[in-house]
């Protein structure tokens, strides 16, 4: 694939995924109907898809039915869609844009926003296990298994408290990572694994290897996270700029400064794509999406 082909494949995944999600989710005329169109609205119609993108590109590694994907890569949507809403209450980082638009409480109203976020998880699991994924039962129980620790305490949960702790605090290198390893590495390489195990190619070697690129970008991501935080506008970005620095948070920027921070970033780019080194053109994808992680504006 081509840096020119990319944004084709790119479209085309977003594309599918909202029709899959759009699916999955209750219609807004179903009761309850505010919650429901509250659902609707923090996971339709917007967001990079980084994650959907990370699983299609993983199973096209491992042969993965594309009818399979769809449904891990909505699960691992949902999981994030309901993490930016809890994210965004006023009790955690207490922001009114997401995407270019009004956060969830402040379109509805914090208690609609709560029960949002419980809904979209408790659905992401739901479709786990209403969908065959995997020919091996127990290689899809391991699936409902990694998307579940990686949501909670041990993965992004966990890395949200180490966060809300962490502000004001000057945390070192290790222990910046040891947070985004957790709050935002968990998720993508959740993402990835979910992915590859909806293939019939999946073997140790191959999940490590996979596993070593979904670590990279996931610090990659946060990295360019914090880097455009300090130097993007909320025009640009679709989301408050600067707010991490203004509520005292500990971040690559202000540990390391802008000129270190991207050098870090071109770092971590180099060591995902030396973990695809042994795939042929079927890594292509997650070749293309490690640069466009690194390198995007928004």
């Amino acid at each position: 694939m081509s840096t020119t082909d990319f944004p084709a494949w790119a479209q085309s995944v977003a594309e599918r995924v909202e029709q899959a999600l759009s699916r999955f989710l209750p219609p807004a005329t179903t009761r309850p109907t505010r919650l429901h169109e509250a659902m609707r609205y923090a996971a339709l119609g917007g967001g990079k898809r980084v994650r959907p993108m990370l699983a299609f590109g993983a199973g096209n590694i491992t042969g993965a039915d594309p009818a399979r994907l769809e449904v891990v890569a909505a699960s691992v949507e949902l999981i994030h869609a309901y993490s930016l809403v809890h994210d965004d209450l006023p009790c955690m980082d207490d922001d009114t844009l997401r995407r270019g638009r009004p956060t969830c409480h402040v379109a509805f109203d914090e208690a609609t926003a709560l029960l949002v976020g419980d809904a979209l998880q408790s659905l992401a699991f739901e479709l786990l296990a209403e969908h065959r994924l995997a020919d091996d039962p127990t290689t899809q129980l391991a699936m409902v298994r990694t998307l579940a620790a990686a949501s909670g305490s041990r993965g992004m949960a966990g890395g949200q408290a180490i966060d809300l702790a962490a502000v004001g605090q000057a945390l070192a290198l290790p222990e910046l990572e040891r947070m985004h390893l957790h709050k935002t590495g968990a998720l993508i390489r959740a993402s990835v694994a979910l992915g590859a195990r909806c293939g019939n190619n999946a073997d140790a070697p191959t999940l490590e290897r996979l596993d070593r690129y979904a670590q990279c970008v996931g610090l990659a991501f946060q990295v360019v996270d914090d880097i455009l935080d300090e130097s993007g506008t909320a025009a640009s970005l679709g989301k408050t700029a600067g707010k991490d620095r203004e509520a005292g948070k500990p971040t690559y920027t202000s540990l390391l400064g802008l000129g270190e921070a991207r050098t870090l970033a071109g770092r971590l780019l180099a060591d995902a794509h030396a973990a695809l080194a042994v795939f042929d053109e079927r890594a292509a994808p997650l070749r293309a999406l490690a640069d466009f992680i690194v390198r995007r504006d928004r």
